[in-house]
């Protein structure tokens, strides 16, 4: 872990406009996140989970406060220079997948170099060798409806890390998979971490899947009530002995 933050948070406000005040997401939030951790945020619905993430997403922008990216102020960029840098530093992870059920596994994780200049052998490359990390290199040219659950989740996080980006955010990365599919994606989220070196922010619902992180930040009524490390963070993997042996864990 460096000492240079990946991400920096100076008291952070985001007021969503409604009446004559307004609705308050975030109420003045400072957040410091070093290079390589790997941090989980929970907190109860309308805790200002989501805003937050977006805001770290470059996917908003706060009301007032600074948000520093790798030392970049990214607060005020336009919405073209907030496009760029979140293609260039940020991958993706979502409950849903978010894949195109029309495009290939390989076509899929494509997508975020469509916009880097890359050629198509190059992307084509880039992509097989992403795919190749998470072990789906036999499923790269297979839909998303013929993949199991897991094995999307798999495709997304190839397609979060084609780019090599410097943060990945992971936003319920296990709500739709059942606990032993749960715990191959976080198997897989740590070792791209550990081997790696991303930085990772992963917002959950779940204490278990919090438990497999090295920081815990709770929000309450947009407000940060308590960080603190985690006691000896889990290892997904090894608790998967706790299951039959099946399914992708030889892949891991």
């Amino acid at each position: 872990m460096s000492g240079n933050p990946t991400i920096e948070l100076e008291n952070i406000k985001k007021i969503y406009p409604m009446g004559t005040s307004g609705v308050t997401a975030l109420a003045g939030i400072d957040l410091t996140v070093e290079t390589g951790e790997m941090v989980a945020i929970m907190g109860s619905s309308g805790s200002g989970k989501s805003t937050l993430l977006n805001l770290l997403g470059c996917l908003d922008r706060p009301t007032t406060g600074n948000y520093r990216l790798t030392g970049e102020n990214v607060s005020a960029m336009t919405k073209t220079q907030l496009a760029a840098i979140r293609n260039r530093e940020i991958g993706f992870v979502f409950q849903g997948f978010n894949l195109l059920g029309k495009m290939t596994a390989l076509h899929n994780v494509e997508l975020p170099l469509i916009y880097t200049g890359a050629g198509k052998s190059e992307m084509a490359r880039r992509a097989a060798e992403a795919l190749g990390w998470v072990g789906l290199t036999r499923f790269s040219h297979h839909l998303p409806n013929q993949l199991s659950g897991g094995q999307q989740q798999r495709v997304a996080i190839a397609r979060a890390l084609v780019n090599n980006p410097t943060l990945i955010l992971a936003d319920e990365p296990t709500g739709a998979l059942d606990s032993r599919t749960s715990l191959e994606i976080m198997a897989v989220i740590q070792r791209l971490h550990r081997e790696r070196g991303i930085t990772i922010v992963i917002v959950t619902h779940e204490p278990e899947i919090a438990g497999y992180c090295q920081r815990l930040i709770r929000l309450k009524d947009g407000c940060i009530i308590s960080d603190q490390p985690v006691n000896r963070p889990g290892d997904a993997l090894a608790d998967l002995a706790r299951y039959p042996a099946a399914g992708e864990v030889n892949s891991l």
